[in-house]
């Protein structure tokens, strides 16, 4: 009698990270029936919007922002808070019962054959099918080489580590960055007991309403977000003249390159959420790039040397996936992947990447419409397990 041999063990999806973007890519893949096991480094998933500053809220709407298969409540408001955030995401593992290995975190990824080997902590070794990186546009916190930066004596944090303004009551501090992190930091201290806020600029940025007359200046980028580059700039800039402000006399003028040309290069708009009211009634004063450190003070590109009790580093973040799959050519002279969302890199079929663009129309829907394609794509190609 002929023996058949036992089927070759189905290997599961791995996805690293259990940001919104790898549960939501865990519970399609797993509403197709395949296995997806998330590795996620810390201790409980979200890890990265626990440790944002307390007054932050999703700029995009609470109906456009829902990861699939799961509405966000209507008690969160339209603009859902941080901690509302990390409830949805505890709940959204609950409900589509999620297999999360949390304390694991990866170190390299490598081929073999059909499958993929990720290195992990405590010299694990794991095979599988396939393998999807969402572990975030906002990885690593970057600091720029400043000159001088061990000269200074005051308080010096990356934005990372702000939490509310507390700590800075009665204090002068100089945010440096005017990213989204850095124009709410900066309203967030003005309004919350700082003696003085100084707002450091290097490139200006174009700041739009979060709404106008109700309609959310999300809904607007989902619309014009694959219309050509020119057009949109052209848009932006009459629209612009009714409803953005224009804070040139208080040293913000009109940015010299249009919207969809700064976003192409990975500058989004700055939403509005206090600091133009702010910077009108001087509780934010502008100031130049931060050049460098001299003596205790901080070197500003005019010239000006200012010292302040604090300094607050919102100069954004690395994706840091050099030592986690740099050895694969598939990331670009930026660290970012060439391919994403269903897209495999050609050399790495079965490799995909999630949250790797920072996109107009909301970071939180782009994720959703990611997950199903990723899961279609998996789904497809990935054996079921034998019942």
């Amino acid at each position: 009698m002929a023996i058949t041999p036992p089927a070759p063990p189905v290997h599961p999806v791995y996805v690293i990270g259990g940001g919104p973007g790898g549960l939501a890519v865990a519970a399609a893949l797993r509403a197709r029936g395949v296995r997806a096991v998330v590795l996620e480094k810390s201790d409980a998933v979200g890890a990265s919007w626990r440790a944002h500053y307390d007054r932050l809220r999703l700029h995009t709407t609470r109906r456009l922002s829902a990861l699939p298969g799961l509405r966000m409540p209507r008690s969160f408001g339209r603009w859902v808070a941080r901690a509302d955030v990390v409830r949805y995401l505890e709940t959204y593992a609950e409900k589509h019962e999620l297999e999360i290995v949390t304390g694991v975190e990866v170190h390299r990824i490598e081929r073999d054959g059909a499958d993929w080997v990720l290195h992990a902590t405590g010299g694990r070794r794991l095979t599988g099918r396939a393998v999807v990186v969402a572990t975030g546009y906002n990885h690593t916190p970057h600091l720029p080489e400043w000159p001088g930066r061990s000269t200074y004596d005051g308080a010096f944090v990356h934005a990372r580590a702000y939490r509310n303004p507390g700590p800075y009551e009665g204090k002068d501090v100089l945010v440096v960055g005017i990213g989204n992190t850095g124009a709410e930091i900066a309203a967030d201290l003005a309004g919350g007991g700082a003696a003085r806020v100084r707002l450091a600029v290097r490139t200006v940025p174009h700041v739009v309403r979060r709404t106008t007359l109700g309609w959310p200046a999300q809904r607007s980028g989902i619309l014009v977000r694959r219309l050509p580059v020119a057009l949109v700039d052209r848009m932006g800039a009459l629209l612009a003249r009714f409803a953005a402000p224009d804070l040139t006399a208080h040293g913000l003028p009109r940015p010299d390159k249009g919207l969809a040309t700064r976003q192409r290069q990975g500058a989004i708009p700055v939403q509005d959420v206090g600091l133009v009211d702010a910077v009108r009634a001087g509780k934010v004063e502008i100031v130049a790039a931060v050049e460098g450190f001299e003596d205790g003070k901080v070197v500003l590109a005019d010239g000006s040397r200012i010292a302040p009790d604090a300094v607050i580093a919102a100069t954004g973040y690395r994706r840091a996936l050099e030592p986690l799959l740099g050895h694969l050519d598939v990331l670009d002279g930026r660290g970012l992947p060439v391919a994403h969302g269903a897209r495999s890199p050609r050399e790495a079929p079965g490799l995909y990447f999630t949250g790797f663009t920072n996109p107009i129309s909301g970071m939180f829907r782009e994720l959703a419409l990611d997950a199903e394609r990723i899961a279609r794509r998996i789904a497809r190609s990935a054996p079921k397990p034998s019942r």
